[in-house]
């Protein structure tokens, strides 16, 4: 019978360093969000939890991981019809209540209130926008336009040559897509290559002025699963940004889910050789890891930034 311990792994936070130097760069607005999928926390279900959803809904999915919402996505897409993922995760996200931006460990809230000019989501809602605005902020609403349905959508940087995102008109970029504009919508397998090769032929489906923050702030990104296409194209995307970046390190909040059942010390070993590679996997990128919970970062980030001289 394996042994079992009572003990999870504890999650290994910053040094205090690395959480001196991010915080200066929040506080000299050099630091760039990135919220991913699980940085809902609570609110909205986990793509991967959505992803077993579906797949148990399809007597004929071949493939032994379900939790993978791109590749479920793909199946349902090749079965039926394109749009119709799009669609079912557009009936996810209006099935869910807006978060209360004002509460103290919101991590919408959280971001919002630390005064940057740019947010990037991967995300499809718009609850970066929404909190920016419960705090009385002018946010900006933008789209990345990787393919041709969407490329002549309107765009602040297009319509305003002089526009400057600043703390008071901050943006919001969607690099994925949003829910208001269902082509934008980065979903399935087929997707993710195509918005691979779309902005890699041409860049500026990206602004300049968002490239511009890849390259010379701190990016924190927040709620990713490494082993999601979300976050390994997203990282295949900013790869020769980072490389070229003039801002130094980069920090990534991660969390392995294990659930609540106590791990036997062979599953312990296992996870400590998980977090092991997916670290060296980052070190490449200069992506300082971060264990823990999106929720347990914000909250320590927010008690810190509070405390922090301005």
């Amino acid at each position: 019978m394996p042994q079992t311990t009572e003990a999870q792994p504890q999650p290994a936070m910053l040094t205090e360093d690395d959480w001196k130097t991010l915080l200066e760069r929040i506080r000299d607005q050099k630091c760039t969000p990135f919220l991913g999928a699980e940085s809902t926390g609570s609110v909205m279900p986990s793509r991967s939890s959505i992803a077993e959803r579906w797949a148990a809904a399809e007597p004929d999915f071949p493939f032994e991981d379900s939790s993978d919402l791109a590749r479920v996505a793909q199946f349902i897409a090749t079965k039926r019809d394109p749009l119709e993922p799009r669609e079912r995760i557009l009936d996810e996200i209006e099935k869910i209540p807006a978060p209360d931006f004002k509460s103290a460990d919101e991590p919408h809230g959280i971001l919002a209130s630390l005064r940057l000019p740019v947010y990037i989501t991967t995300d499809y809602h718009n609850f970066m926008v929404a909190a920016l605005k419960s705090h009385l902020r002018d946010a900006r609403q933008e789209v990345c336009r990787w393919n041709d349905s969407v490329k002549n959508e309107p765009s602040a940087f297009d319509s305003q040559p002089t526009f400057e995102p600043d703390v008071a008109n901050p943006v919001v970029f969607h690099l994925y897509g949003h829910a208001g504009l269902v082509e934008s919508l980065v979903l399935t397998e087929d997707d993710y290559l195509q918005f691979l090769v779309e902005t890699s032929k041409d860049p500026l489906r990206i602004p300049p002025r968002i490239q511009k923050a890849f390259t010379r702030t701190s990016l924190l990104f927040l709620g990713y699963r490494l082993t999601d296409l979300e976050f390994r194209v997203l990282l295949r995307t900013l790869a020769g940004s980072l490389k070229i970046s003039m801002a130094g390190s980069h920090v990534s909040a991660q969390v392995i889910h294990v659930g609540n059942d106590p791990l036997t010390d062979k599953q312990i070993a296992q996870l400590a050789k998980t977090k092991q590679y997916l670290s060296r996997y980052c070190r490449k990128f200069d992506i300082t890891m971060c264990w823990g919970t999106t929720h347990d970062f914000l909250v320590e980030l927010k008690q810190r930034w509070d405390a922090f001289p301005k």
